[in-house]
């Protein structure tokens, strides 16, 4: 708030920020240049408001060429792990990430959305990133749906992935032993290679590139060189992908 002051200071007296320096002033000068500041922002109080949303511009655009950098630094982790789980179109134009976590309810909020427009567009690569950091089912969820995949493939991966997304009530293995035979997969063979090197791996790998890339929250998104923390909704979305598809 102080640099942001500062800069409103010296950008409604017109004076040099790099050549001006308030700590050369005496005690008068300094109560005098107060004063004017004070009496110019009074005077016209709209200056502040526009200041401060041209700082809020700054910034955003900062943030957005940071995370820039950051998905271009780490793109093979983020579109080209075999282990993660892809859908849609797996030879669309435009590929859309999501950290996910299951017991997430932005997440569930988001699913049905993201399923609409992965199957209205028609030509989007979807990567899931199993991200849970909301507590032990969460865990215990993304287990099943990794261990799924390993045992059974991407099918029973997309049919374990949609239950737990919608799935009422606690997490555990009974619950989870159940679904699997709901889903009419072999749930001993899953729940064996919950815990096991490459389901750990995997969610450990993921944890530290969401790390790396400042990514602490989910719903997270990736699309294009866009980083989308939070909710997003469909109409927005469609907008976001139309936006990355003219600028290819």
């Amino acid at each position: 708030m102080k640099k942001f002051l500062a800069t409103v200071a010296f950008s409604t007296l017109a004076l040099p920020a790099q050549a001006f320096d308030i700590t050369t002033m005496d005690d008068q000068e300094r109560s005098t240049f107060r004063a004017e500041v004070r009496a110019y922002l009074l005077e016209n109080p709209e200056v502040i408001l526009e200041a401060y949303q041209i700082f809020e511009q700054r910034q955003a655009a900062a943030e957005a060429q940071k995370d820039e950098t950051m998905i271009a630094a780490h793109g093979d982790a983020i579109y080209n792990d075999d282990r993660a789980w892809v859908g849609g179109n797996p030879e669309g134009d435009i590929t859309l990430v999501e950290f996910m976590d299951y017991r997430c309810g932005y997440c569930r909020k988001a699913h049905s959305e993201v399923s609409e427009l992965v199957a209205t567009d028609g030509n989007i690569r979807y990567i899931v990133k199993e991200f849970p950091i909301l507590g032990d089912e969460s865990v215990l969820a993304s287990r099943f749906a990794i261990a799924t995949k390993l045992v059974a493939g991407d099918e029973a991966y997309k049919k374990a992935y949609d239950a737990l997304i919608t799935f009422r009530g606690n997490i555990g293995q009974k619950s989870l032993a159940r679904l699997a035979e709901t889903l009419d997969l072999d749930g001993d063979a899953i729940i064996a290679q919950m815990n096991s090197p490459e389901v750990n791996q995997l969610i450990g790998d993921n944890h530290q590139l969401a790390q790396s890339m400042g990514i602490s929250g989910t719903p997270t998104f990736i699309l294009g060189d866009q980083m989308l923390r939070g909710y997003v909704p469909l109409a927005n979305m469609m907008e976001l992908v139309a936006s990355v598809r003219e600028e290819k």
